[in-house]
C-alpha cells in the first residue's frame, strides 16, 4: 500500500471514528435527558442505568453507524478538496478510479467491523436495551401478542385461544388440534388453561375431548385435566422486539420456527434478518457518493457538500423507515423493502461517481 493509501485510508477511519466519538455522548445526553425523570421517579440503581446507557452506546452506533460514515467521508473528503489535494493527486497522474482505492479499503475495513456488530454484539446489547426501556421506562406497554393467538406447534397440531396472560402463564378459549396428513383426528378445547411450573403440567378446566370417527365422533367431557402438551408457553407469544436481540444463527432458526408455527409477525423478523447485512453493505455505497460529491470545490465551500450530504442522508433515512414499516405491516416484501434503499442509492452512486470521474 503506497503512501497515498495510507494518507486517506487513516483519514477515513479516524475522521469516523471522530464523528462516533462525538455524536454517541451527544446522543446519550439527549437520551438521559429525556428519560431522567423516569429513571428517578421508578428509583432504577445506578448499575443498571450505567448499564443501559452501555448497551445503548452499541445500539445507537449500529442503528447509525452509515449516516456517521456518510458525513465523516464527506467531511474530510471536502477538507482535501478545499486545500487543492485532490487536485494534486489527480494532475499527478492518478485516476480518479485510483483515487478511490483506500476509501474502498476502508469501507471494506468497516464494513466487516459492522457485520459483526450487527450479528453477534448488537443483538446481545438490545436485549439489554429493551429490557430496561419496557421494566423502567414503558411500564405497562404491551410488547407481547395476547388476542386470538393461532400457531402451528408441529407438524401435527395447531392451538388457538382468544387471549394470552404471558405473565401468569393461563390462556382463554384454548383449543387443540390434531391433524395426521389433512384429517382432523382429535380436538381438545378448554375454557381455561393455566402452566404450572413446579411439575411442568398445563391445567385445564372445563374440557371437551373430540376424537373423530369415521361414522360419529365421540366426545369427553372433563371439569379438570393436569397434562404435557407438546410446546413451551413462553414461546407461543414472543416479545415483539424478540428478533433484535438474537444472534444471526438464532434469528434464522427463530424465523424457520416462527413459519411453521404461523407467526403474523414473520415479516417483521425478516426486516431484521435482511438489514443485519444490508446496513454494513450500504457503508460501500454512501462511500462512493461521499466521495463523489464532495471531491472537487464548491462556490459554498464545505458548507454546501455539508448541506447535500444531510439531505441525502434523511432520504436514505426516509425510504430506509418507510419501506421497513410497509413490510412490517403489510404483505409488501420484507426483501424488496429492506434493499430498496441500498439498490436506489447504490443506482445514484454510479451515476455520480461518472459524473466525478469527467
Amino acid at each position: 500500500m503506497k503512501i497515498l493509501d495510507w494518507y486517506i485510508l487513516k483519514r477515513y477511519l479516524g475522521t469516523f471514528t471522530m464523528m462516533l466519538v462525538l455524536f454517541i455522548p451527544i446522543g446519550i445526553t439527549v437520551n438521559l435527558a429525556e428519560k431522567i425523570d423516569k429513571i428517578l421517579e421508578n428509583e432504577v440503581p445506578f448499575i443498571e442505568v450505567a448499564n443501559y446507557y452501555l448497551d445503548f452506546t452499541i445500539y445507537f452506533a449500529n442503528l447509525l453507524f452509515p449516516i456517521f460514515l456518510f458525513l465523516s467521508v464527506i467531511w474530510f473528503t471536502s477538507k482535501l478538496a478545499m486545500n487543492t489535494e485532490i487536485v494534486a493527486i489527480l494532475s499527478s497522474g492518478v485516476s480518479f478510479y485510483r483515487f478511490l482505492r483506500p476509501y474502498l479499503i476502508g469501507a471494506t475495513i468497516v464494513c466487516i467491523g459492522a457485520l459483526i456488530l450487527a450479528m453477534y454484539l448488537a443483538p446481545k446489547a438490545s436485549k439489554g436495551f429493551n429490557e430496561f426501556k419496557y421494566q423502567y421506562l414503558k411500564r405497562g406497554d404491551k410488547v407481547q401478542e395476547t388476542s386470538d393467538v393461532y400457531r402451528q406447534i408441529n407438524d401435527n397440531e395447531f392451538i388457538y385461544a382468544s387471549h394470552f396472560q404471558p405473565k401468569s402463564k393461563s390462556a382463554r378459549n384454548f383449543t387443540l388440534e390434531h391433524f395426521e396428513g389433512n384429517e382432523l383426528k382429535f380436538k381438545i378445547s378448554a375454557a381455561n388453561l393455566r402452566y404450572n411450573e413446579e411439575d411442568s403440567l398445563y391445567n385445564l378446566t372445563r374440557v371437551d375431548k373430540r376424537i373423530i370417527g369415521k361414522e360419529e365422533d365421540s366426545i369427553m367431557y372433563m371439569r379438570k385435566l393436569d397434562t404435557i402438551l407438546p410446546f413451551e408457553f413462553d414461546e407461543l407469544t414472543p416479545e415483539s422486539y424478540i428478533a433484535e436481540t438474537l444472534n444471526y444463527t438464532e434469528l434464522n432458526d427463530f424465523i424457520e420456527k416462527e413459519s411453521r408455527r404461523g407467526s403474523g409477525n414473520i415479516n417483521r423478523y425478516l426486516v431484521v434478518a435482511y438489514k443485519r447485512w444490508s446496513i454494513p453493505i450500504s457503508a460501500f455505497i454512501l462511500t462512493i457518493i461521499a466521495v463523489a460529491v464532495a471531491s472537487f470545490k464548491r462556490r459554498g465551500g464545505m458548507g454546501v457538500n455539508l448541506a447535500v450530504g444531510i439531505s441525502l442522508a434523511f432520504i436514505f433515512i426516509f425510504f430506509d423507515k418507510v419501506f421497513g414499516t410497509m413490510a412490517e405491516q403489510s404483505t409488501f416484501s420484507p426483501l424488496i423493502a429492506v434493499w430498496f434503499p441500498n439498490v436506489v442509492f447504490g443506482i445514484l452512486a454510479i451515476i455520480l461517481l461518472f459524473r466525478a470521474k469527467r
